[in-house]
């Protein structure tokens, strides 16, 4: 077995700007394995960290800040022993917490949440734990105490231990005996632990009633257990930046993150007992690294990766773990082990490769998208390498989606914001040196008509052998919304050969994929009445081109109307937060269907609306800058609807 036999891994999660990727630095940096690359952008895409702790080894998983990168979040948490979820110790930002609370549950990842930059902090650590209280499904539980100097925290206890620590910059802290003044706050910590983990084990609960006090050791394992089975999450506080509380962490990862075989477990993984010789990973990450080609960063779930071997009928072409944030290539990966796996093309995220074929297990679906910007190439030489490019990177990123609109022309990226679609953006002229126009992405509007029109027209030219001769009298008049177009034939008596009706209708639709504002003419009715040939002139292209005048005479008088595409908008948010977003959504000329609690989301609302496509350009910005950057929506097209006076015009105008 490989020295990676027993690794574990941990998920770094959080909002944007509480010192995740500081967090990660100093717990390389104690583990003696610093970062060397650039981190580059903070809060965009997924960083790896792999160390060996105290004889141990870890990959540690900094998940990006921005809530437009969420996606990485939860694939890290798929397979991740255990997460650190990362607060300000501010109880005013407390609501930024939210989604991850609400992440870790539906993973049902153990995890503990760690107070970054206390030693900025003048309030009470209490507060702070109430503030965050209700947005956690499970009891929060106060390992340490504090420990001032004035208003400034300069150490604490530990609850479970009854040890007191002082900070030291620079060093580990130092023991000392615990101050008298924080004795009588550290017992009422100390009896809510204890009752917190008599709550989910009788023995525990009895000892407690017989006023026997239980030993450090029972207490640490009653923590574990309760940790493990997502009874409590246990609460410690720290400052990254002077190293503050973070020796302290990594004994709590190593105490509290449950081993590779425990977590395969929770995932209804096999054991490799029961399955000798088949070895399973699954791809949380892909990765196109440049001349290295394609790599499947991935969780070695059961049984031994080697070098070489075959993973789901593809030949493995080179396997490499992390060290630090750099790769190094091995031979061999055991259970646990994060590691890139070369040139398996055919494997995608989230897919589970093993020896023997692989099973199928969960993955989180990618989110809706939010946010939508056109492209195209400066140079249109540049189209072939840009499709390329833009398989790669949707590859990349799930929660990026590339379609063709095929009624503007348009190659739109759809993703979950600003942030989002800009990083990708930088990435294809970077990595790909690909020089791109982006602008907003033109709405499909369509029109039709409210009033029937009868047009006849003729088509004759002699040209000096055979002429071109067709005559045809139209009704066209408008159906109901949604109806489509229908072609009907009254034709009677012969007055146009049936070989040439087929034109006659081919024609009509085809004509009216451009209407009198330039966009498709909808629920439009075409009937041919009437109309003449020539035994000799006549032909399908004259009768088209009859059809066609016929139709394009017509429509100006036929009282056209442009049609704007109107969607069905869910948006989620903190329920403090309900009243804004319908002014917002009012503003953009929404129709407010709504509001009522989120299901599973306590104090969450969900505010339906009808918003034309046209002023959905820019909402989640706005919106997100109004909610702290928590509110997000979900949109499905609903209906065609007449744009208002004046609209028609406008976007006759633009190119």
């Amino acid at each position: 077995m490989s020295d990676e036999a027993v690794s574990r891994s941990c998920a770094l999660i959080g909002p944007f700007g509480v010192g995740k990727t500081t967090l990660l630095e100093a717990l390389l940096a104690l583990a003696e394995t610093p970062l060397r690359r650039s981190r580059g952008a903070r809060g965009v895409g997924l960083q790896l960290g792999g160390a060996t702790y105290l004889g141990e080894s870890w990959t540690l998983l900094d998940c990006p800040g921005s809530i437009e990168f969420f996606h990485d979040t939860e694939a890290a948490l798929a397979v991740a022993d255990f997460a650190v979820l990362v607060v300000d110790p501010d109880p005013a930002r407390a609501r930024a917490a939210a989604p991850y609370f609400r992440a870790l549950a539906e993973a049902g990842v153990p995890y503990l949440v760690f107070f970054n930059r206390i030693d900025g902090f003048t309030g009470r650590v209490r507060d702070s734990l109430a503030a965050l209280q209700p947005l956690c499904p499970r009891p929060l539980v106060l390992r340490e105490v504090p420990i001032r100097a004035g208003e400034r925290i300069t150490g604490y206890v530990d609850v479970a231990s009854e040890r007191a620590w002082r900070y030291r910059p620079g060093e580990a802290s130092e023991l000392i005996a615990m101050p008298s003044e924080v004795a009588p706050r550290e017992q009422e910590a100390r009896t809510g632990l204890l009752e917190a983990l008599a709550d989910h084990d009788d023995a525990f609960l009895e000892k407690l009633l017989e006023d026997v006090v239980p030993t450090p050791d029972e207490v640490f394992a009653q923590l574990r257990r309760d940790q493990a089975n997502g009874a409590i999450a246990e609460v410690l506080f720290g400052a990254a930046e002077p190293r503050q509380g973070v020796r302290r962490l990594w004994k709590a990862l190593r105490h509290d993150a449950p081993l590779p075989a425990e977590t395969a477990r929770r995932r209804g993984i096999t054991p490799a007992e029961e399955t000798p010789g088949d070895a399973l990973a699954q791809v949380f990450k892909t990765v196109h690294a440049g001349h290295a080609g394609k790599l499947s960063l991935a969780r070695v779930w059961r049984g031994e990766i080697r070098d070489g071997m075959t993973l789901s009928g593809m030949r493995l072409g080179g396997l490499q773990r992390f060290i630090g944030d750099e790769m190094q290539k091995i031979a061999v990966a055991g259970p646990g082990a994060i590691v890139a796996l070369g040139r398996l093309e055919a494997a995608v995220t989230g897919s589970v490769l093993g020896a023997n074929g692989g099973i199928p297990l969960p993955w989180p679906t990618p989110p809706a998208p939010v946010h939508a910007l056109a492209i195209a190439t400066e140079d249109r030489k540049d189209d072939v390498k840009l499709s390329s490019a833009l398989q790669k990177i949707a590859e990349e990123d799930p929660a990026l989606t590339i379609a063709h609109n095929p009624e503007t022309g348009e190659t739109v990226l759809h993703g979950q914001g600003e942030i989002h679609l800009n990083a990708v953006l930088d990435r294809l002229a970077k990595a790909y040196n690909l020089r791109l126009v982006a602008h907003r992405p033109r709405v499909a509007f369509k029109e039709t008509i409210r009033r029937p029109v009868h047009r006849h027209a003729r088509f004759k030219r002699q040209t000096g052998g055979h002429g071109q001769f067709a005559d045809v009298t139209l009704d066209i008049a408008p159906r109901g919304r949604g109806e489509g177009f229908l072609f009907t034939d009254k034709i009677v008596g012969g007055a146009v050969p049936r070989q040439f009706i087929p034109a006659v209708a081919d024609a009509a639709e085809a004509t009216l994929q451009k209407g009198v504002y330039g966009y498709p003419v909808v629920d439009v009715e075409v009937t041919l009445v009437d109309g003449g040939f020539h035994a000799v002139d006549s032909s399908d292209m004259a009768f088209k081109t009859a059809t066609r005048m016929a139709i394009q005479e017509a429509l100006p008088e036929a009282d056209p109307v442009l049609l704007e595409p109107v969607e069905h908008i869910a948006i989620a948010l903190p329920n403090e937060f309900t009243s804004s977003a319908q002014r917002l959504l009012s503003s953009r000329r929404g129709r407010i269907l709504g509001y009522a609690e989120k299901p599973g989301w306590p104090g969450w609302d969900e505010v339906e609306a009808l918003v034309p496509e046209i002023e959905l350009h820019g909402l989640i910005i706005e919106l997100r800058s109004q909610t702290q950057g928590l509110g997000t929506y979900r949109r499905h097209f609903d209906h065609l609807a007449e744009a208002p006076g004046g609209m028609a015009e406008k976007v006759a105008k633009t190119p």
